[in-house]
């Protein structure tokens, strides 16, 4: 490789990681548009759940078929690009194979590189035929339309043409090494379980177009690294980075317990303190002005669920446990994660667009994205939560926005009303006075 050769691939790395990191800024300052949330409490448990859940993948072999060939594609995927940094370290300083001096190390790598290759390609074949041809419930749910429909797909494409680039590669690579006499810089190293069977369909070519070969599957390799790296800011496959602090940062509260807001548990205190004058002045700090109660916008959710939304894997197991949605209501948890993302991006752009100010544009979460409809037909049973293998919680979103259609607009549905007022009046959920409420046993 020239030095012409060395001084382009260091500028196209520099575009592809550069343009990554704008994008990872993007993202960051996004999610930091939500509220303040301490998740620093137990960190070993933290730790654990990250290393159980997005590590060990703990939650995807719940469904043991698609756990599987997950797992082989995730982990197929990511220990073949270790390969990137041999790439890197030889497209900069025009070497070839810089590792091979480890020998018989060297030798087991790209053994189970290629080996995991053909894994990866037979495991995305198999997705691709759950999706497009068996066509699974979960994947042809009319929430999924359009792009998201069809980015899962350009994925399973892209994720094979690099698998296939990658043997394409070794396999003209192992050609030019066994030419006798040897040829160029091609020196032997590596061992080629799969691409050697390949090699054979370069034979009685000239060692020259077989080189060329050899530089353009190795260009086309790192160049369709860096642009798949790119596209994932755009792509559900986000979840491939954003898994790990999402499974850090989740909540380890039992499931079930909701958190109450800090005004209304100060008031109701005050009301159940018998030694508290409820004419007396409250402290300054507690003059202020509380907040908005629960949310209408993203930036009424707190960042942990905002990170949920970037991260959401848009598989739909969520929706396929949602009794909601298995009764044909409007209710899809999948759905919420994408539209809460959806419009985070759009206030992202907003941002890029007046220079870091927000300038309200007529539009909220609440009713442009998500319709109360779909808020009430939750009936809060965390199956979504139980279901979902990155620990993303669908159901705080929807009580914060059920929170605020009932303390901010007082637009609960009309029985949910009516049981309110009866608490307020009597004590209990029913219609009855409390003076009432033994007449039952009188007919006994």
């Amino acid at each position: 490789m020239s030095y012409l050769d060395n001084i382009v691939f260091a500028i196209v790395l520099i575009i592809g990681f550069g343009y990554f990191f704008i994008n990872i800024k993007k993202i960051i300052r996004n999610i930091n548009l939500g509220k303040s949330v301490d998740r620093k409490d137990n960190p070993s448990a933290r730790w654990k759940n990250m290393a159980m859940i997005a590590l060990g993948q703990s939650r995807m072999v719940k469904r043991p078929v698609a756990g599987i060939l997950h797992i082989i594609v995730y982990l197929g995927f990511i220990i073949i690009n270790i390969e990137l940094l041999e790439i890197i370290i030889d497209g900069l300083f025009g070497t070839h194979r810089v590792f091979a001096p480890l020998g018989g190390v060297y030798d087991f790598l790209i053994a189970s590189f290629e080996i995991l290759a053909v894994l990866v390609i037979v495991s995305v074949t198999l997705f691709w035929l759950r999706r497009n041809v068996v066509k699974l419930n979960r994947f042809i749910n009319k929430d999924l339309t359009g792009f998201p429909k069809n980015d899962a797909n350009y994925i399973l494409y892209f994720e094979t043409v690099l698998m296939v680039l990658f043997l394409m590669m070794n396999a003209t690579d192992f050609h030019l090494q066994n030419v006798p006499g040897g040829f160029s810089h091609f020196i032997k190293a590596g061992s080629f379980p799969i691409s050697q069977f390949i090699a054979p369909v370069f034979n009685g070519m000239a060692n020259e177009s077989v080189m060329i070969l050899t530089e353009a599957f190795w260009w086309l390799h790192i160049v369709g690294i860096l642009i798949f790296m790119n596209y994932l800011y755009f792509s559900k496959h986000l979840h491939i980075l954003l898994a790990f602090p999402n499974t850090y940062f989740a909540n380890l509260n039992p499931m079930g317990q909701f958190d109450n807001l800090e005004a209304v548990t100060k008031e109701v205190k005050l009301m159940m303190d018998p030694n508290a004058d409820p004419f007396a002045a409250a402290p300054a700090s507690e003059n202020e002005v509380p907040g908005k109660f629960g949310a209408s916008d993203v930036q009424d959710l707190d960042w942990v669920q905002l990170l949920n939304a970037y991260t959401c894997t848009e598989c739909g197991r969520c929706t396929s446990a949602c009794p909601a949605n298995l009764t044909g209501k409007k209710l899809s948890p999948r759905k919420i994660m994408m539209d809460t993302r959806d419009r985070l991006e759009e206030v992202g752009r907003n941002l890029d667009t007046n220079k870091g100010v927000f300038i309200p544009d007529n539009k909220s979460l609440l009713n442009d994205y998500i319709t109360p409809e779909e808020l009430w037909a939750c009936t809060s049973c965390n199956a979504c939560v139980e279901e979902c293998p990155v620990n993303i919680s669908p159901l705080s979103i929807i009580m914060d926005m059920r929170r605020y259609l009932v303390m901010e607009q007082s637009a609960a549905p009309i029985p949910l009303n009516a049981m309110m007022t009866n608490i307020e009046n009597n004590g209990a959920p029913w219609q009855y006075n409390q003076q009432d409420r033994l007449n039952w046993k009188n007919e006994m």
